[in-house]
């Protein structure tokens, strides 16, 4: 789920009072409080609404639920954010300008240059920059990167990347980042997902690179999906991911779909749900419906959970989708956890006024 940045001036006492009110909407049974404390307490992830409800919650579990849903490890390190920022606190800089470790914003600096030769011998200088991460706080992701990750230029912080990249990437990872496999993942999901690389037709080559040098395809496939980046689902299966339920539900393949249903397991589905909703794909959402899916449940970590799959049906101006979730008897009053928005506003924000005019029809109908 995206987290919400904390707006500028925050105070420690409106967030206290956000952490209270978590608790009232939690003894009230909400379902969408019960998607925020499974997104972001570690102790709930995949439990079931029922078993969040029935687990009486403490102040501090909302509070950590409250902070990590900000972005922010703890509420220890919320409330230092708040009341004594640093420099890599200042969440309306870019990342590189918010590095407060000189070698390592120069690395950084040298990889954004595309200057092969100096980062080098930047890196022969300063080795133990290879196994360094810098902290992030406050944003979706890229909160804990190693210099490797930089390549990806995902999150965006230019627009750009230097034609070399590819070589740039490969002095990074010759340099020792070949050894760190959890970079290496990381790496090639914020490769797999990002724009910039596509757009600078740097992306295939950067997913081949490190594939070779042992990054995981499976690692990128999620990210790649939930982005809609099917060029890189198609090099990362060239790469040999596996072709499971959710992947088959996101590029339309039903066949594939009704082999793979017997064997998936609930998150699987829950996932391929999500997809085939996103993607527009009625006859697999038809065929998680009759497989007991459920049309006004949020949707899976890593597949827009703050939302419904009629919220991203909706969006993306899926009519037959659309219209199958409500006859399946699909919420329409649900709102999304970050702007409070219904499926009917996410349509009228997109601009499907005849999808708008329909779901506000059958709101309004007994």
């Amino acid at each position: 789920m995206p987290v919400k940045p904390l707006p500028q001036g925050a105070h420690l006492a409106h967030l206290k009072n956000q952490a209270k009110d978590l608790l009232k909407e939690h003894r009230l049974g909400n379902p969408q409080a019960a998607q925020r404390i499974r997104e972001f307490h570690p102790k709930f992830r995949n439990a079931t609404d029922f078993a969040i409800f029935d687990t009486r919650l403490r102040l501090s579990d909302a509070q950590l639920t409250i902070a990590r849903e900000r972005g922010f490890s703890s509420w220890a390190r919320l409330k230092n954010h708040v009341e004594k920022p640093t420099l890599a606190d200042n969440l309306s800089l870019p990342h590189h300008k918010r590095i407060e470790d000189p070698a390592f914003r120069r690395a950084v600096d040298l990889l954004d240059a595309g200057d092969v030769e100096g980062l080098r011998a930047h890196l022969n200088m300063h080795r133990d920059l290879i196994r360094q991460r810098v902290l992030f706080e406050g944003g979706n992701y890229f909160r804990n990167p190693a210099l490797l990750e930089f390549v990806a230029e995902n999150p965006i912080r230019h627009g750009r990347l230097p034609p070399n990249i590819v070589e740039i990437a490969k002095v990074i990872l010759d340099a020792g980042a070949k050894h760190d496999c959890a970079s290496l993942n990381e790496t090639l999901g914020l490769v797999t997902s990002g724009c910039v690389p596509r757009e600078c037709r740097v992306q295939i080559p950067l997913i081949d690179l490190l594939c070779d040098y042992g990054a995981d395809p499976n690692s990128g496939m999620q990210p790649a999906l939930a982005h809609g980046e099917f060029e890189a689902v198609d090099a990362l299966i060239r790469r040999h991911a596996r072709l499971d339920l959710p992947v088959a539900a996101a590029l339309g393949r039903v066949d594939d779909c009704r082999r793979l249903l017997a064997s998936s397991d609930g998150q699987e589905r829950h996932r391929a749900f999500a997809f085939a909703a996103q993607f527009g794909h009625g006859e697999i959402v038809r065929l998680l419906l009759d497989a007991g899916e459920d049309p006004s449940r949020y949707n899976p970590p890593g597949a827009h959970s703050h939302s419904t799959p009629l919220h991203q049906a909706a969006l993306a101006g899926h009519y037959e989708v659309v219209t199958l979730l409500v006859e399946r008897g699909a919420r329409l009053d649900m709102k999304d956890t970050i702007w409070q928005g219904t499926p009917e506003a996410w349509a009228e924000h997109a601009g499907k006024a005849g999808l708008a005019k329909y779901l506000r029809a059958h709101r309004c109908t007994p």
